[in-house]
């Protein structure tokens, strides 16, 4: 099944004591590569955040932050270092300082030190509460569940763009075969007709000659690889119809077809069939890129 390794996924999910929100987006990677991201009180909860990511995604780099805290309360608290102010103070009530600055210090000028007053995300009350876990994580199945509809979304627009790049490439392949074909027969009357024009004199290497045009035509011949790149062309449609993960072997696929159109490359002897091959190449690079993107 053809399936886009790019996505992104965002929900919210409140109840009458929590409120959670989870994004997960993810881009093009050889593997599948996780990166979780959680509140510090609910870090216990990686491993089976990664566990229903593995079981729904098969590649990609994914990336999935998760935010949590109670309903009815403020979502930062604010602590301020009381002994650092009483500290301050004394050091405001210091004659050289008040020479210095003028005056006793404000409210806002002492609570304007750095680390006097620090703000904080309300995390910390969630501990280890059970319900807490089963929000968070039937919210991270949900969001994940988001992403891979909206691949599967994509994955269809990628299939019908690589179909008509394929059905180019086999329209191609066709009328390689045949400039191909014509080529090599008219190749043989060419050179037979100049062998019976000279004949007389090479009577004696005539058999010879013939036998030589006939090994020469037959390592021209591309009906090896053009019956190869047709069952190519055909694994591709099974590959892309199955129900599993195909990107890497739709990846060697197109390893196996570039393979396939180089030998017939070598072989062209024809100005057409050289241009077809050029273009053939064209074709499987814009696969290749495509094919990229699939999971």
């Amino acid at each position: 099944m053809i399936k886009s390794m790019t996505g992104f996924a965002s929900l919210t999910r409140e109840d009458e004591a929590l409120t959670v929100s989870v994004t997960a987006r993810s881009v093009n990677h050889r593997y599948l590569d996780l990166q979780v991201h959680l509140p510090p009180s609910l870090l216990r909860l990686e491993p089976r955040v990664r566990d229903e990511a593995q079981r729904r995604l098969a590649r990609g780099r994914v990336e999935i932050r998760v935010a949590a805290r109670r309903r009815g309360r403020p979502p930062v608290e604010v602590e301020v270092d009381e002994a650092l102010i009483a500290a301050l103070v004394d050091v405001a009530a210091r004659p050289d300082v008040q020479r210095a600055t003028g005056g006793r210090w404000t409210v806002g000028e002492l609570l304007g030190f750095p680390q006097v007053v620090t703000v904080a995300e309300r995390t910390a009350e969630l501990g280890d509460d059970p319900d807490v876990e089963t929000a968070v994580t039937g919210a991270v199945g949900e969001a994940l569940g988001d992403l891979d509809r909206m691949r599967t979304s994509e994955g269809g627009h990628l299939r019908a763009d690589l179909d008509g790049r394929l059905l180019a490439l086999g329209g191609l392949i066709e009328r390689i075969e045949q400039d191909a074909g014509a080529g090599a027969e008219a190749l043989g009357q060419r050179l037979t007709a100049r062998l019976a024009e000279i004949g007389p004199d090479v009577h004696a290497d005539q058999a010879a000659l013939a036998q030589e045009v006939v090994r020469f035509v037959a390592r021209s011949d591309i009906h090896e690889e053009i019956t190869r790149l047709r069952a190519h062309v055909s694994h591709w449609g099974a590959l892309a119809d199955a129900p599993e993960p195909c990107g890497r072997k739709l990846d060697f696929l197109l390893q196996e077809m570039n393979r396939e159109v180089n030998t017939i490359g070598s072989k062209a002897d024809g100005h057409e069939t050289s241009g077809l091959v050029v273009a053939a190449k064209a074709e499987l690079e814009k696969l290749r890129e495509q094919a990229q993107n699939v999971e």
